[in-house]
This record gives structure tokens, C-alpha cells and sequence, in this order.
């Protein structure tokens, strides 16, 4: 059977098997994890038995499986990828990082959802503010108390956020802890309308974070700054938006051009 027309051709010194097969790893991504051959046929504009080829050699090398209902998800070899991409990120993120640490004069964190989990891969504490807020890279939490679990959790549909809400459970962390699903509902459609988090003392007392997405990364990733309350008033906050809206848009710029940091 001949390719469609509209197929890709390999770019200059590239490989177009390896191409494709990215490709489709990047489609079931954008496809929330699992999706068919047909779909993938379609959207990658490539011939159903060439989609068949490339996805059983990705299944062979475990980087995609069959599921039961005969659709393709994401396989279980791609999360030592992802895990070593996300602790790269303080590598190439941390010039960007440090310009919004200079602008706030506080702390600024990136976190990924990960298994249920805030992630969090990278910080940059200020040199000259006598109280910092330390919160260790690689540490992992639940997103129901944090700015950055927040933010992220509302991009998801609710359906999905009452499930992993379910399976992780809601503790109380402070007393300011939102503790069942319909509470941290309400707070995330607020969060969607004026697209940023806070966390009110919620994960800790006496702790103030404000945290947005990145737009378009390929896994979910958000931004915080976080310090003591006594600092980060309202103006703190609103300013803290600004200059992190800006500093996410870097990164969603890098994330896009350089398809090495794609990973995961």
C-alpha cells in the first residue's frame, strides 16, 4: 500500500523511521497515554501498516504496550527516561530560575505530576533574604495542599481529579487544608479562572506560595514562589504571577525548540 501524500519526509541528516516513532510516542502522549492504530494512522497522515511496524518495535523495546482493548499506551521503559529528563531540568532551567529569584527576592520552585505525586526537580533559593524557604529537590507530596499540585490538577477533568483524589486520599496538613473533593473543586475552577494557585498555609504554617503552569509541556509542570506569609502579601503575590507567567513562557519556549527535553 502506497503512503499518503501528505507524509512527512525525513529532515536534512535526520532518520525518518526514528522520526515517526517519536512521533507516535508524542501523539499517544498528547492522546493521555493510550490510543488506537487507526487514530494514529490518521493523525500522523502514515499507512496503517507502517504505524503496525514502528509500534511493534517500540513494543518490543518497551517503550509502548498492547493493551487488552487492543490500543497502544505509553510503556513502563519510558519512566527511567522521564525521571532523568525531570532531574535535568534544574540544569537547563536554573538561568531562568535565578532571573525571577533576582526579580522576587524569594524562592522559586519547578514541580511535575508524577504517579499521583508533586514532583518537585528543581529550585533556586535568593543569596540575600535572611529567611528562605527550602524545599528539597526530588522531594514528592500530594497535590491537594500545594499551589503546584493546584495549578496542575486544574488541567485535568474533573472526573480525573475526583479519581486520583481517591486513590491518594486527602490528609489533613494544617488546619487550612482543603480535606474532601468538592472543596478543592470550588478552589480549582477559581484557579482555572484567573490561571494561578495559591496555597494558603495549607501545606505549611507560616508558608505563602502562588504557582502557574507551563503551557504546553509535555507532562504537567508548574511554577512557584513560595516564603514566609509576612512577606507575601497580596502585591508580593500579584507580582510573583507576573514574573512567573513570564519565566513559565521561557521555559514553554525551550521545551519547544529543543525536542531533546521532550522526554517523558
Amino acid at each position: 500500500m502506497a503512503e499518503p501524500s501528505s507524509v512527512p519526509t525525513a529532515r536534512t541528516g535526520g532518520v525518518q523511521s526514528l522520526e515517526r516513532a517519536f512521533g507516535i510516542l508524542e501523539a499517544m502522549a498528547d492522546a493521555g497515554g493510550m490510543i488506537s492504530l487507526s487514530q494514529l494512522a490518521e493523525q500522523l497522515s502514515l499507512a496503517p501498516a507502517t504505524i503496525h511496524r514502528l509500534i511493534r518495535s517500540l513494543v518490543d523495546l518497551g517503550y509502548v504496550r498492547q493493551e487488552s482493548n487492543r490500543q497502544y499506551s505509553l510503556g513502563p521503559k519510558l519512566l527511567r527516561l522521564s525521571a532523568e529528563s525531570a532531574r535535568r531540568i534544574g540544569v537547563w532551567a536554573g538561568p531562568y530560575l535565578s532571573r525571577a529569584v533576582e526579580q522576587l527576592g524569594e524562592s522559586v520552585n519547578v514541580a511535575v505530576l508524577e504517579d499521583d505525586h508533586v514532583t518537585y526537580v528543581a529550585q533556586v533559593q535568593p543569596s540575600t533574604t535572611l529567611m528562605r524557604m527550602f524545599t528539597e529537590v526530588g522531594r514528592r507530596t500530594l497535590p491537594h495542599g500545594t499551589a503546584v499540585g493546584k495549578v496542575m490538577l486544574a488541567q485535568l477533568p474533573e472526573d480525573e481529579v475526583r479519581a486520583l483524589l481517591a486513590r491518594t486520599g486527602m490528609p489533613r496538613l494544617t488546619e487550612h487544608t482543603r480535606t474532601t473533593p468538592e472543596q478543592l473543586l470550588e478552589n480549582l475552577a477559581l484557579t482555572r479562572g484567573r490561571g494561578y494557585a495559591t496555597d494558603e498555609e495549607e501545606q505549611e504554617i507560616g508558608v505563602r506560595c502562588v504557582a502557574v503552569p507551563v503551557p504546553g509541556a509535555p507532562r504537567k509542570m508548574a511554577l512557584s514562589m513560595s516564603g514566609p506569609s509576612a512577606r507575601m502579601d497580596d502585591a508580593a503575590v500579584r507580582r510573583g504571577v507576573t514574573v512567573l507567567r513570564e519565566t513559565a513562557r521561557q521555559i514553554a519556549d525551550v521545551l519547544g525548540s529543543d525536542r531533546s527535553l521532550l522526554i517523558g
